[in-house]
């Protein structure tokens, strides 16, 4: 008796992107390399597994439990997909490139895969495609300014409503948060993640001096970034956050600099990251888009972990979710570049609609000689369908322009000269280039 086969399906956590989906997401991804190599960030590229330990000595404890794991059959170590770049570009700055002189600019692009948290309900895996920056080797305020610049000129190129970036730095709250006993400071955390004032009051009630006025003050300091810094820096901070506090004004100020469309908002109460970051942690926003669509910080402590204690600050932009945005804003998906399908008019013909295809290849325009038969009609439904924006009848010496549905007449002199090797003119007739 045979076993039938299993259902056709997918892994929770993963599609297919079809041609449109797929030119969106492709188009971002190709947008944001260009920004960040504009800056500066060549783009390396990193393998999609790494030994489980070495890849886990970067990853916070979030992370880590997110990480997919397996036995890599061949040597029998245990291997983990990479939830998140940082911690591969990490592994090569402090190794690979340990001998470099001088601060490290580097970018990277592609897929993350991670379980989601099981506080949210039974695991499941997500895939995340991402591109972003670390910026190693640099430290205090000039890598910070240069990286909430390069997030800002980012997130202004990429066709999205995007909020100011929202600004915070873990030093006030990381204060806070050590100044309580080890069993109210879950409860704490809690609270200040939740802006639960009262709670807020109620835990850190019996902490000393300062301490409770600072923690309640921590859920309101939030808002337009010289407002809520202001009203942070008149509080009764320790010296090293008050450090930290000018430090953060004196970066948002160079960023500004840099690139003058940036815009920020402050919020020295968000928790996100905070077992992570070391110091400056920044989110962006998009309208249409259900979270974050960038997120950064710097982590001086993970360079280290790899051999070479290095400062380092980094952002990640989430494609999927500017893709959502798009969507929300109505962007239209990028229009297929121009594509011919040359039909010949009979097997004979064949080996003329070869050489005319190839001759506009090498002119640049996409082609192939259509396999199909049938009426012109199915032919057209067929080309748009699958992405072509011509459909050139040589028979008939026309081109029909698939989305307008209109007919353009070729003169026999350029589908000649195409055939013998020169598709220049057809080219020109076909983009519209002078």
């Amino acid at each position: 008796m045979s076993i039938p086969p299993s259902p056709v399906r997918l892994p929770a956590g993963v599609r297919d992107l079809l041609p449109r989906a797929a030119a969106r997401r492709r188009a971002i991804a190709e947008r944001v390399l260009a920004e960040l190599e504009a800056w500066g960030y060549p783009r390396l590229i990193t393998p999609v597994f790494e030994c489980a330990d070495v890849l886990e000595r970067g990853l916070g404890a979030d992370a880590r439990a997110a990480a997919l794991r397996f036995v890599e059959p061949g040597s029998g170590e245990v291997v983990a997909l990479r939830p998140d770049f940082t911690p591969q570009v990490a592994r090569i700055a402090a190794t690979r490139l340990a001998d470099v002189d001088g601060p490290l600019r580097l970018c990277y692009e592609g897929a993350g895969n991670r379980l989601t948290s099981p506080t949210r309900g039974p695991l499941a895996q997500r895939e995340i495609l991402q591109a972003g920056i670390e910026l190693i080797g640099a430290g205090g305020v000039d890598g910070d300014a240069e990286v909430l610049a390069v997030a800002s000129a980012t997130l202004a190129h990429l066709g999205v409503e995007a909020a100011p970036l929202d600004v915070g730095h873990v030093a006030p709250a990381r204060w806070v948060l050590a100044g309580v006993g080890d069993e109210a400071r879950p409860a704490l955390a809690l609270a200040l993640a939740r802006k639960d004032r009262q709670q807020v009051a109620r835990v850190a009630a019996g902490a000393p001096g300062e301490l409770p006025a600072l923690a309640v003050a921590l859920v309101g300091l939030t808002g337009p970034a010289d407002d809520a810094l202001a009203r942070a820096r008149a509080l009764p901070w320790p010296a090293a956050v008050d450090a930290a506090l000018a430090e953060l004004v004196a970066a948002l100020a160079a960023a500004a600099r840099l690139y003058p469309g940036a815009r920020f908002t402050v919020d020295l109460g968000d928790l996100r990251g905070f077992d992570y970051y070391t110091g400056l942690r920044f989110a962006g926003y998009a309208r249409g888009a259900g979270d974050a669509v960038l997120r950064g910080g710097r982590y001086d402590e993970l360079v280290g972990r790899y051999g070479r204690p290095a400062r380092a600050v980094g952002f990640a932009v989430d494609i999927e979710a500017i893709a959502q945005a798009q969507r929300a804003a109505q962007v239209a998906p990028p229009r297929p570049s121009p594509g011919a399908l040359v039909v010949a008019a009979d097997d004979v013909g064949r080996a003329t609609a070869a050489a005319v295809a190839a001759a506009l290849r090498a002119a640049g325009v996409r082609a192939a000689v259509d396999l199909a038969t049938g009426a012109a009609a199915a032919r057209l439904r067929y080309a748009a369908e699958t992405g072509w924006t011509h459909v050139l009848e040589l028979a008939a010496a026309t081109a029909h322009e698939v989305a307008a549905t209109t007919t353009t007449p070729i003169p026999a002199t350029a589908i000649t000269a195409a055939a013998s090797g020169d598709g220049l003119a057809l080219a020109t007739i076909l983009t519209g280039r002078s």
